[in-house]
């Protein structure tokens, strides 16, 4: 088993809600995760996980917190976790803009330097924090999902086609849907990566679903009042790479809208149902 330290502990909706820490071996430093465990998994029973990544700036604890997502996890029978966003402590490269450096990880494995050394999301995600996972609660690994928002919408789109046999449910509110094509992503994947646009190509919703679509539905909800929505989201360009690479998807345009917590709490039930009905919850 993969050691783990306890943060914090507190009992919600007859579950059990953690904060906890443990060594990355991708990031070469403890990295700090949420995970909420349904009643069903209190009471032995290995129950399907479910992974949320952050958008820039967050930590663990905004999506805990804000997202109303426990109620309906406990309901569902499903364990969410919830990573932070990158790495972070003193011997951490960073930057003043808030779009890259700590609390912007990406959910890319860095090439270049100062951040080669540290930031590895996508390794991070899909082996250390999936493997401690793995070793240390009730999770069915074989009924695994994966959502989020912004960044991490971005990060779990990416997650999925790149491992659409582990994360076999996918969803994402107000997803960075082609972050070549826009100037969060140009700037960060050119720090991570460097300037060849090929490098990238890994990390692209959209090129990945040009090269090789799922057989999943990617699920997204974005809404309509969003003030990144055309500048910054896209979610036009995935749409038009979907219908011409024959991807299942639902793209939900929510009037009213903006890219806030509101937001995503106000439509969280749906996403987690839809992840409980595609993994049997």
């Amino acid at each position: 088993m993969s050691d783990i330290t306890v943060l914090g502990e507190q009992k919600c909706f007859e579950g059990l809600q953690g904060v906890y820490s443990h060594a990355s071996a991708a990031c070469g430093v403890d990295m700090r995760f949420a995970l909420f465990q349904p009643p069903q998994a209190l009471d032995g029973e290995k129950v399907p996980v479910v992974t949320y990544l952050s958008g820039l700036t967050c930590t663990e604890e905004n999506v805990t917190v804000k997202a109303a997502a426990q109620r309906w996890a406990a309901e569902l029978g499903l364990l969410l976790v919830c990573p932070d966003t990158s790495p972070r402590g003193p011997e951490v490269a960073d930057d003043e803009a808030y779009d890259v450096g700590t609390g912007a990880g990406f959910s890319v494995d860095a090439t270049e330097p100062p951040w080669s050394r540290h930031y590895r999301m996508y390794s991070y995600v899909s082996e250390d924090l999936a493997g401690t996972v793995a070793d240390n609660f009730p999770a069915d690994t074989a009924r695994q999902g994966i959502f989020g928002h912004s960044m991490g919408g971005h990060g779990a789109l990416t997650l999925h086609l790149r491992n659409p046999e582990v994360y076999r449910s996918v969803s994402a509110f107000a997803p960075i849907a082609a972050p070549m094509q826009c100037p969060w992503g140009e700037k960060a994947l050119t720090a991570y990566l460097g300037a060849d646009r090929e490098a990238w190509r890994d990390y692209d919703t959209c090129e990945l679903v040009r090269r090789r679509p799922s057989q999943a539905k990617l699920f997204i909800d974005q809404g309509a009042a969003d003030d990144f929505l055309e500048t910054q989201l896209k979610p036009d360009l995935l749409a038009e790479a979907c219908e011409a690479a024959g991807q299942h998807f639902e793209l939900r345009l929510q009037p009213g809208y903006d890219h806030s917590y509101f937001f995503i709490q106000t439509f969280m039930e749906d996403h987690l149902r839809h992840h409980a009905g595609v993994l049997g919850a």
